[in-house]
C-alpha cells in the first residue's frame, strides 16, 4: 500500500507514559474506505494508538499522517471524527440539543442532527436528557456526534461496549454502510468475536501489532475457527525464531453478516 495513499501513515510511532513506554516503535499503514477492526486486550495501547491519530497524545518519536496532514493539525478538525470510550456529551442538555450544537461546531448542516439520529436509532429519546440515558444510549449519542459533518475518518475507541446484541449487530451495519460510501472507520474493540464484521484486522498486543490482515486469512493462517484461538495461536507463535507479522492484505469491502 502506498504510504500517500493510505488514510492513516505511521512511522516510529513511541509513547510514553511516565516511565513506561506503551508504543514502542508503531509503523502502520490503514487503507481509505474500509472498517478497520483495532483488536487487543485491555490495556494494549488501543487507546493510546487512537489518541495519537487524531492528534490528542503527546508522543515522543515518530510521525503520524492522517488524510495526508499531520495528525492534530487544523485541517483535520472536520475531517476526522472520534469517538472516545468515555461519551462525551453535555449532561444538561437533550439529545437533539447536544447533536444540534456540536453541528453549529463542526459547520454541518442542522438537517444532519435528524439524519444521525434516525443513524444511531436514538429517535425516541431525542428529547430526553443526556443525563437521563443508559450507558448504551450515551454511547450511541457520542457516535451520533461523531457523524456530524461526513468526516472520511471515524476512529471509533469501543464504541459496542454496553450496547445489548440487536443494537451491536445495528451498529456494524451501519459502519459497513458508511464504509462503502467511502468513509474509512478504525474501530476498537477487546471483545475478538467483532472480528468477523471488519474488512481488515490489526491485533495488539503489549504496544505492537502482532497481525495485519483479513478475518478469513488470519483464521486460515492460525488453523482456528474464531479470532479469540486466532489471537492466542498468535501469541504463542511470537515467541518462536521465525516467526513474522502477517502483512496486511487489502480486500474488496465486503457486507457484514451473522451475529457480532
Amino acid at each position: 500500500m502506498d504510504a500517500q495513499a493510505a488514510a492513516i501513515s505511521i512511522t516510529g510511532l513511541k509513547v510514553l507514559r511516565g516511565k513506561r513506554l506503551v508504543l514502542p516503535g508503531l509503523d502502520l499503514l490503514v487503507p481509505r474506505g474500509e472498517v478497520v477492526g483495532l483488536l487487543g486486550p485491555s490495556g494494549c495501547g488501543k487507546s493510546t494508538l487512537m489518541r495519537a491519530i487524531v492528534g490528542t497524545q503527546v508522543i515522543s518519536a515518530g510521525t503520524v499522517t492522517v488524510l495526508g496532514d499531520t495528525a492534530g493539525s487544523a485541517a483535520l478538525r472536520h475531517r476526522v471524527g472520534y469517538m472516545t470510550q468515555e461519551a462525551s456529551v453535555y449532561e444538561d442538555l437533550p439529545v437533539a440539543d447536544n447533536l444540534s450544537y456540536f453541528a453549529k461546531i463542526v459547520g454541518a448542516p442542522p438537517a444532519q442532527v435528524a439524519r444521525v439520529i434516525e443513524r444511531t436509532d436514538l429517535g425516541s429519546e431525542a428529547k430526553s436528557m443526556a443525563a437521563d440515558l443508559s450507558g448504551g444510549q450515551r454511547s450511541r449519542l457520542s457516535l451520533a456526534i461523531a457523524l456530524l459533518g461526513d468526516p472520511e475518518l471515524l476512529v471509533l475507541d469501543e464504541p459496542t461496549v454496553g450496547l445489548d446484541p440487536v443494537l451491536r449487530v445495528a451498529l456494524w451495519e451501519l459502519f459497513a454502510e458508511l464504509a462503502a460510501e467511502g468513509t474509512t472507520l478504525l474501530v476498537s474493540s477487546h471483545v475478538m468475536d467483532e472480528a468477523t464484521r471488519c474488512d481488515s484486522l490489526l491485533l495488539m498486543r503489549e504496544g505492537e501489532i502482532i497481525a495485519r490482515e483479513t478475518p478469513e486469512s488470519l483464521l486460515a493462517r492460525t488453523g482456528t475457527d474464531n479470532a479469540e484461538d486466532a489471537f492466542l495461536a498468535l501469541i504463542r507463535d511470537a515467541g518462536q525464531p521465525g516467526t513474522s507479522v502477517a502483512e496486511p492484505h487489502v480486500p474488496k469491502h465486503r457486507a457484514t453478516g451473522g451475529t457480532p
